[in-house]
């Protein structure tokens, strides 16, 4: 039950002490609020009998450390996690917060810091970050003389901006006066061990200083604007996927379309896994058994020599099928074998970063391996490759419809390139590889930033291409829920006759009245392209009374173009039709951010 409800219907108190009671929770972070609530029992307590109570500590005195998540993908949060584990076992009081719930008045009275982030795209923080990113540089940044903190960065060398935000988080809090009282990690894909080791390190210096401030162990209490929610959890994560199976392939783009989508249905069944709209699930995939031939063939290595990978012995051939990374590029696989080999080409290009970032432009991990052949051991090529990780997809599918099934939406990674067709790892995998009926490896990773609003309110749903996934998703559940807000969708891609993703399905939710309102911009079926950008700045001024009406506003999809033009189109609605300059009309959306009234879903 909501706390607000939960006063309004059995308060002693005055409307005016509920108002100044709310007003307080709302500035306190979990364990505050934890600490004020055993302060009122206690008082009660003695109140009511008279006896003697210890006087609770105050909370100077009840120190505590306070990590922070920063997660796009839910990596971040996995780590956090852990380490929030680690803390408690050593009696370390500790609150977990996700970083978009967290109150930034509350920065300037913490004591002890953790933060776990990922980075996004060209170097910008993590959807969930934005915010307290925005803050951190802005005017209203405080002074932070009394802070201690450490900062774990999540990456992947594959892109330029390798961990930008960790950094930018780690320097801006010294720069603020902030004490550093660990070294900041950046980590690569491959992060689980290196980022054991820190939280080992990092805790043997935060943990006696937060003891000797006299933190206690801490309570873990579900409050509004908590990341935490009481109940049990799947067994199965990212560490431990549960075996699903694959139960339909099916194209859903035409013949002669640009693309080739896949609705791909999994079989949950046994496995216990549930998941809410919103959330993306995690498939490990298996390397395309030709590919690793070839690999073996340049590389003069037999399939049946034994390497070790971790803890774990097996044949080269098995560890390159189902537990590396041929596919996806990055730098460091590109120094380590040249390095193996002797290519004294290969390491000048892996010496100049530009050059390096252009050598891998169109090519995927076996490229470099099959346009460079050499003679190495077969230990000498696992420990250059990097293990595979899993791909997210956001699911596409409500279990209030579809019972133990997961949806996917996947667009086939398909390009010609080197005089052969390459194929993106786990797209290529759930669409050339994987039989139906066969197993596959899965896992939900949840995604509290990306949620429905009561069944009452109303949403913009903004998903061109495979950017419809949650959509599908969103508007199965308010189907089956019988929800009467209304739901309005923006879709776009290349042609109307080929790309029409879930045409029948959105056609037959317009009719009945499940969706409110459908807008399409096939983009090539005119001399001039139509995105869906243009058709929000079209409809302009709808668009601005849904969002003066309450209206949750979301966007799926690219985030390297889509979601920035769509951002800007928004920018000049609100200009346009709310009369707002510029500057307000950023701040405008980065409060219907904060509120979770703008959310995305960006890859």
């Amino acid at each position: 039950m909501p706390f607000t409800s939960l006063i309004a219907q059995a308060s002693p108190l005055s409307a005016q002490q509920v108002q100044d009671l709310q007003k307080l929770v709302s500035q306190l972070n979990p364990i505050q609020q934890a600490w004020v609530s055993g302060y009122l029992a206690a008082a009660a307590q003695f109140a009511a009998g008279g006896q003697h109570v210890a006087a609770a500590p105050t909370a100077q005195e009840a120190a505590t450390l306070t990590i922070l998540y920063a997660s796009q993908t839910g990596n971040a949060k996995g780590v956090a996690s852990k380490i929030k584990a680690a803390a408690e076992s050593q009696g370390v009081a500790v609150q977990l917060l996700d970083i978009a719930s967290y109150k930034t008045n509350a920065l300037a009275k913490e004591k002890f810091l953790i933060i776990v982030t990922s980075t996004y795209g060209e170097g910008e923080p993590p959807e969930s970050a934005v915010s307290f990113h925005k803050f951190l540089f802005g005017k209203k940044a405080p002074k932070l003389p009394d802070l201690q903190f450490a900062v774990l960065g999540l990456g992947d060398t594959s892109y330029e901006f390798f961990c930008k935000t960790a950094t930018d988080f780690d320097t801006q809090l010294a720069a603020l006066g902030a004490k550093r009282l660990y070294a900041p990690a950046l980590l690569d894909v491959d992060y689980a061990e290196a980022a054991k080791t820190w939280q080992d390190a990092a805790l043997e210096v935060f943990a006696p200083l937060l003891k000797a401030s006299g933190a206690a162990s801490a309570q873990v209490i579900a409050w509004p604007g908590s990341t935490h929610t009481a109940g049990s959890h799947s067994q199965y994560d990212k560490q431990n996927p549960a075996t699903a199976e694959l139960s339909v392939n099916q194209k859903i783009t035409a013949r002669n379309s640009t693309k080739d989508v896949r609705h791909i249905e999994i079989s949950l069944a046994g496995t216990g896994l549930t998941y809410q709209p919103g959330d993306a699930l995690g498939v490990y995939f298996q390397n395309d058994s030709a590919l690793v031939d070839a690999v073996l063939a340049a590389t003069g290595i037999a399939g049946d020599s034994q390497v070790t990978l971790g803890e774990k012995s097996l044949s080269v051939r098995e560890a390159l099928t189902s537990e590396l990374e041929l596919t996806q590029a990055y730098p460091s696989f590109v120094s380590k074998y040249a390095d193996a080999a002797g290519l004294a080409n290969l390491q000048a290009i892996a010496g100049d970063k530009d050059a390096l970032r252009a050598f891998l432009a169109d090519k995927q991990t076996a490229d470099v391996v099959l346009q460079y052949p050499a003679s190495i051991s077969a230990q000498q090529l696992v420990d250059a490759l990097r293990k595979i990780q899993p791909r997210l997809y956001s699911i596409a599918s409500s279990q209030a419809e579809v019972g133990e099934e997961v949806h996917l939406t996947v667009g086939v990674v398909r390009y010609d390139a080197f005089g052969s067709t390459h194929l993106g790892g786990a797209s290529g995998f759930l669409a050339e590889r994987l039989t139906e009926g066969a197993p596959v490896k899965v896992f939900v990773e949840h995604n509290d930033n990306f949620r429905l609003p009561n069944h009452d309110t109303p949403v913009i749903m903004i998903g061109p291409g495979t950017g419809i996934a949650p959509f599908r998703a969103f508007l199965q559940e308010r189907d089956n829920a019988g929800a009467t807000g209304q739901n309005w969708l923006f879709f776009g891609n290349p042609h109307f006759t080929r790309d029409f993703l879930y045409q029948v399905e959105l056609q037959d939710y317009l009719k009945r009245g499940v969706l409110t309102r459908l807008d399409v911009a096939f983009s090539r079926d005119q001399a001039q392209k139509v995105y869906v950008q243009d058709k929000l700045k079209a409809k302009g001024a709808e668009v601005w009374s849904w969002l003066q009406q309450g209206a949750h506003l979301y966007i799926c999809g690219d985030g390297n173009k889509m979601a920035k033009d769509v951002h800007q189109a928004l920018l000049e609605i609100a200009s346009e039709y709310g009369q707002l300059s510029l500057d307000d009309a950023n701040d405008y959306f980065e409060q219907l951010r904060e509120s979770k009234r703008y959310q995305k879903d960006v890859y």
